[in-house]
Formats: C-alpha cells, structure tokens, sequence
C-alpha cells in the first residue's frame, strides 16, 4: 500500500524559479521569526537529577567535571548568588546537607541545589541545555548562550544574555557547514537591512558578525507568541483584535517603506506578539531595497516569498517590486487571521501561487459571515491582483483599518467601490444617450403631425386655466 505524498509546508518562505513548465520544487530558506512562544511542555515523565547529569557528562568536553560545569552555569545563568554557590559548595565536601545530616560524601552538587531548593527542576533542565549550547560551540563574544529557541533548515535560533548591557537578546547562528557566499551575503543583508530600522513595531536588529567559522545575527529578544500560534490555537482571530495587529504592522511597513525597504516576507509567522500586546514584525531575511535595480535584476524571474501570502508581482519575479507587494501580504495574513483559512490553497507551491495569479478571491465575509462589510472591503483591495488597484501606501491602509475599527466604513476603498460603479452607471448612460437624442429630435421636426400629437396636453393645460379663473370669481363672490 503507498503511503500518503506529506504535503509541504507553504507558511514557510519558498524561493523558486518561476518558469513555464516549473514543477513546483521547493527550496526552503531560512526566514523564519525568532520562535519566542511560551514553551511547549515536555513529553513523557519529569526529568530525574540523573537524567540531567548524563546529558551534561554527554556534553561535557574531554574530562571536564560535571560539578564544575553545574556551578558554572547557575552562576552564569543567574539562579544563584556566588556566595551562596560557595556555601553549597562547603555542604559538598563537608557530606551534610542543610537540616538532614548524613556522612556520604557522594552527593552531586546538582542534588544539593535541588533538594536544598536553590533551583527548581525546571532551572535545572535549563542548566543542561546551556550545557548543550556550549557543546555546539556556540560562543559569541560578550554574550552567554542560555539555551535553544529553535531550529530551521539553514539557521538555529539562541537565547543569550548580553553581558554588557545585562539584557536578553536572540541570536541566529548559521551553522559552519553553509558556506556558499550567496547565502552567507543574504545572511549579512538581513541584518543590515534591519539595522536600518527603529521602530517600536519592528524586532530590532543589535549586531552582526563572525566569530571564528560562526555567523551570528543578534536581535531584540521577545518574549511572546507568533499570530501563527493564535491561528492554530484559536482558528482565527476576534474582527478588532486582527484590525489592531494589522494597524501595527502596516506602519512598521510604512516605517520600511519609507526607508526605502520591502520586507517581501509578511506572514503570520513572522508577526510576534509581546506578553503586552504589542505586534512587532520580524524576520528581515526577504528584505531588499525598492530601487536596487542590481539586486533586482539578479532576481528577476524567481519567486521569493511564501506560497500562501505571496504578491502576484512576486510570483512573476518581477523587477518593480514596491510597497503594494507588501501590502497584499499583509492583506494575505489579514485574510487568515479573520476567516482562519488561507485565501488560497493548493497540493503544492505552484499550484498556490498560480490561483494568486488566477483565480478570484473568494470574500472574507462569505467564509466568516461575522466579519463587517467594512474589513471586506479592505482585505479585497489590499488583495487586488494589479498592483495599481490596491493601496499604493500604508499610511492610506491605515487610514481605513481605523476608520471600520471604530464601526465606520473604510474611506479609501468604500470610495473605490463606489466610484466603480458610477463609472459602470456613466458607461451605461452613454450608450443610451445617443438613442434618446434621436427620439427627442424626431419629435421636435414632426410639422402638422407632431403638432396633432401634442394637443391632449393643449387641451389639459386649458381646462386647467378655466378652472382656476372660475375658482377666482367664486371666491370673489363669495
């Protein structure tokens, strides 16, 4: 029995060669946001102190002491003061352990701290995965590596502590083996692009170097959740709630735009959202410069994007590429977070992206009837398949996004709807224009004919003046 083809994941950025014939193959890169969600409980029973102990000496560097890198690391990573490591330290070769008195030498220092409620269990499994950290050579210069936040295809992604600053931050490290220089420049690209950008909606870029054979990006730290995770958790998102991301995100785009940037990569999972509400837009990989006609040029023909929320011009690879592609993105991820589907779906990338380029949008509102009319007719411009009939700038979005979260319908494209159909209704009128003009001439060059015609209406307008006169004489009379 074959077994079922695994569809592939199009929320994950899919650069390819868009040509006739194109079958579709997909080569990922590594744009994925910093993945900061609340973490995901671990499978199976509680780790044992054991259990920690034989993943620190697996990690642990030719005959390194697992005590040492135990004391090491709860230092490092804050759990305990040095004075008070030192007092452990002292119950360690003394045998005793705080109240309970015992003449075993053996105890492991992480047993102390545990049983003695210096840290918890759960600081305790932190302390292992630093140690793993460490073990990959992850070491940048004034940082301390506290743990992985996450892993894609090209890219591992770090906490680490900032010692000079004593601040969180994250690190994207890209792994030795990747040398070619295309990637390794595009690596460089993403953090200069988002060096350039300073703004409360936008994870912001700190540093970006090499250490050795280690590339290594180093970005705001947020601590939070992705709109991805609300789709998957929820199935879509409240009209206001959606509306309120989506003003945050459309001026950080605003910010980019005009900074001269496209971001080329807008998409729920790259839309991080702090433990205080507040969207911030991540992942700079995609980002290029609107009048970069080099970089452009070298592109050209090649779909970079992600299939579900791809602009049409990207999916030809063209070389204008401006602001309205990141608008239909953004109007992409607006789509799903209200109706809690993609606006198109498909067996694999190609097929995706040719009903971006085809096939009409099916209405938000008829897949979630709650929606307004309002935020209808907004995604539908943002969405427009050419370029020129969508919002040309975000400030203009934003203009409307307010306008139909305060219940009022959207300014800008009400008013596109309307002047279609009034230019729909001066189109009618001129066709039948020329047709009443003929009848109207037909009737004014009658003669005798046309003047027969016209007497039931002589003949009314004079009953009419003889009734008044004598309604005059009456009441003169009277």
């Amino acid at each position: 029995m074959s077994q079922p083809v695994k569809k592939p994941d199009l929320t994950e950025t899919s650069p390819m060669s868009v040509n006739e014939g194109d079958n579709g193959t997909v080569r990922p890169e590594d744009t994925k946001p910093v993945p900061a969600a609340a973490p995901k409980k671990r499978e199976g029973p509680p780790l044992t102190v054991a259990d920690v102990e034989a993943r620190i000496q697996e990690s642990a560097k030719g005959n390194t002491n697992v005590d040492t890198m135990v004391g090491r690391a709860v230092v490092e990573q804050g759990f305990i003061t040095r004075e008070e490591l030192d007092a452990v330290l002292d119950l360690h070769k003394s045998g005793s352990r705080v109240g309970t008195p015992t003449d075993s030498n053996q105890m492991s220092l992480l047993s102390l701290l545990v049983d003695n409620e210096y840290i918890t269990r759960r600081q305790m499994e932190r302390i292992a995965q630093q140690v793993e950290a460490d073990k990959s050579g992850q070491k940048i210069p004034g940082y301390k590596i506290l743990g992985k936040l996450g892993a894609g295809a090209m890219a591992t992604v770090v906490k680490a502590r900032q010692v000079s600053l004593d601040r969180l931050v994250a690190i994207k490290l890209l792994p030795p083996k990747y040398t070619n220089p295309q990637f390794i420049e595009r690596f460089y690209a993403e953090g200069r692009a988002a060096a350039q950008l300073n703004h409360p909606n936008i994870v912001q870029a700190y540093d970006v170097g090499k250490v050795g054979d280690q590339h290594y990006f180093v970005m705001e730290y947020v601590d939070g959740r992705t709109v991805y995770d609300d789709i998957t958790a929820h199935k879509r998102l409240g009209e206001k709630d959606a509306i309120d991301i989506a003003i945050q995100i459309a001026s950080a785009l605003q910010h980019a735009h005009e900074k001269g940037l496209i971001h080329r990569d807008v998409k729920p999972k790259n839309i991080m959202i702090t433990k205080e509400g507040v969207a911030k837009l991540a992942d700079m990989g995609l980002a290029r410069a609107i009048n970069d006609r080099e970089a452009a040029e070298a592109e050209a023909g090649k779909a970079f994007g992600t299939p579900y929320y791809i602009s049409p011009e990207q999916v030809h690879g063209k070389i204008q590429i401006g602001p309205p592609a990141d608008i239909y993105s953004l109007g992409a991820t607006l789509y799903h977070m209200v109706t809690g589907v993609v606006p198109f779906d498909g067996k694999n990338p190609s097929a995706v992206m040719h009903k971006h380029l085809k096939e009409p949008l099916n209405p938000p509102d008829q897949v979630n009837p709650r929606l307004s009319a309002g935020i209808a007719e907004v995604i539908e411009m943002m969405m427009a398949k050419s370029p020129k009939d969508r919002y040309q700038n975000c400030k203009d979005l934003i203009l409307d996004l307010k306008a139909v979260r305060e219940g009022n319908p959207p300014i800008i494209a009400h008013k596109d709807v309307a002047g279609a159909d009034l230019a729909s209704l001066a189109k009618a009128e001129a066709a039948t224009a020329p047709v009443e003009v003929a009848a109207l001439a037909a009737r004014s060059t009658g003669g005798l004919g046309s003047t027969f015609a016209q007497w039931p209406v002589i003949l009314i307008i004079v009953l009419l003046v003889i009734s008044l006169a004598l309604n005059v004489v009456l009441a003169i009379r009277n």
